[in-house]
């Protein structure tokens, strides 16, 4: 068999390796904790899925337009007014199958070979592949935990050339949970505005996962003159726990979401027609269940970042947002662990860490940022209090 060259420019996504190493393990027999997952642990909430299943009944069951049906991009439009004051017609919104789909669209029908996407990190394990397989140049720009894993400006700067193409905003972020207020956006928007030849992919998939009264902003609230070059991308996959349903969107110009519908039209098509039903019902129903998740998140938030900030060789910043914390391990390079694993590098950490303890965690250079791995907190409590316990008892017994 044959494989096309592309594949070599990309690798199978690490948090879902690692979270398939563990679930084996699992079905094995060991006692695993697994904290690799990005997703809620909470069930959708029922008035959801009642809908899901009234449109089933409805035999709303066919094929959809391939931007999603037009009662979903109106609910689309009106949140994105409602919950950031920007203003898209429904000609200006696709839906698909994810949030990972939106991307593929967008980069498969902008970038040319050795187009450039600029990308802060730590950063979600997809973009760089993505930008890659589409044929661009991912340029890794690193954000210090001593700024909270936030990009600066004139790192942004810095990074610009003739050929960038895109430019990479996550907030709230995977893997890291930082999260950017106005302020905060309103340097980044400045550089932006001036090269207009770059245009702006926003991830606002965690917008609502946010604890103690920060409120995130977006690129086009904090700049309207971005508009015209900016992607925002949102989805039902976090806020609502519907991460199997499959259901990301975007707005964007309606020149660029012809472009992406027509890309999509030749391969998935459009998303499950009772997904869209569901995602429909998410938007413009009942919204109490993500404050009933947040409270429980920023618990649990707390927990684990105030027990590993006790683990010596550990380092935990609290983040604004998401369900991830992101602690360095820089005090445990070079140490040996109880089973004998020489700890060189954040992947021996976590790999050892899985073999000993049975706790799942994603080593930080997936996420193109070493000395790290990423804890997701979406899971019970009593796990994590006991997958802390864990990873102190793993670092304690280093030499």
């Amino acid at each position: 068999m044959f494989v096309a060259d592309r594949l070599a420019k990309i690798s199978p996504s690490q948090t879902i390796a690692i979270s398939s190493k563990a679930r084996a393990m699992k079905a094995a027999g060991r006692d695993v904790i697994s904290l690799s997952a990005g997703e809620p642990d909470f069930d959708t909430p029922d008035h959801i899925k009642q809908a899901a299943i009234r449109a089933i009944a409805r035999g709303e069951t066919k094929y959809t337009d391939v931007s999603g049906t037009p009662a979903l991009r109106r609910a689309i439009s009106a949140k994105f007014k409602r919950d950031s004051g920007i203003e898209y017609s429904p000609d200006e919104i696709i839906v698909s199958t994810g949030g990972k789909q939106v991307i593929y669209n967008a980069m498969v029908a902008t970038l040319n070979a050795g187009d450039e996407a600029i990308i802060p990190s730590p950063c979600w394990v997809s973009y760089p592949d993505i930008v890659a397989l589409a044929e661009g140049t991912p340029v890794i720009v690193p954000c210090g935990q001593n700024n909270g894993f936030k990009l600066r400006a004139e790192d942004l700067q810095a990074a610009i050339t003739p050929r960038s193409k895109w430019f990479f905003l996550n907030s709230p972020c995977n893997p890291t949970g930082a999260a950017y207020s106005a302020d905060e956006l309103r340097p980044i928007c400045d550089v932006l505005l001036r090269h207009p030849d770059i245009w702006v992919f926003t991830d606002d998939i965690y917008e609502k996962l946010t604890y103690d009264g920060f409120r995130p902003a977006t690129v086009i609230e904090v700049e309207p003159r971005l508009r015209g070059r900016t992607v925002t991308m949102n989805g039902c996959s976090k806020a609502y726990a519907m991460t199997g349903w499959r259901i990301g969107y975007a707005g964007a110009p309606a020149s660029l979401i012809r472009a992406m519908d027509k890309l999509q039209s030749q391969s998935t098509s459009s998303t499950s027609s009772v997904s869209q039903a569901a995602a429909l019902e998410a938007l413009e129903g009942p919204q109490d269940a993500i404050g009933a998740m947040c409270e429980v998140y920023r618990a649990r938030r707390d927990l684990v970042v105030d027990a590993l900030n006790a683990v010596p060789g550990l380092s935990c910043h609290r983040p604004e947002g998401a369900f991830y914390v992101f602690p360095g391990m820089h005090g445990c390079i070079g140490k040996t662990t109880a089973g004998g694993a020489r700890i060189a590098d954040d992947e021996a950490f976590a790999l050892a860490l899985l073999d000993e303890q049975g706790v799942a965690a994603v080593h930080g250079s997936a996420f193109m940022y070493p000395g790290h791995f990423r804890v997701s907190y979406a899971t019970d409590t009593a796990s994590l209090r006991e997958a802390c316990a864990r990873i102190a008892a793993f670092c304690a017994a280093m030499q």
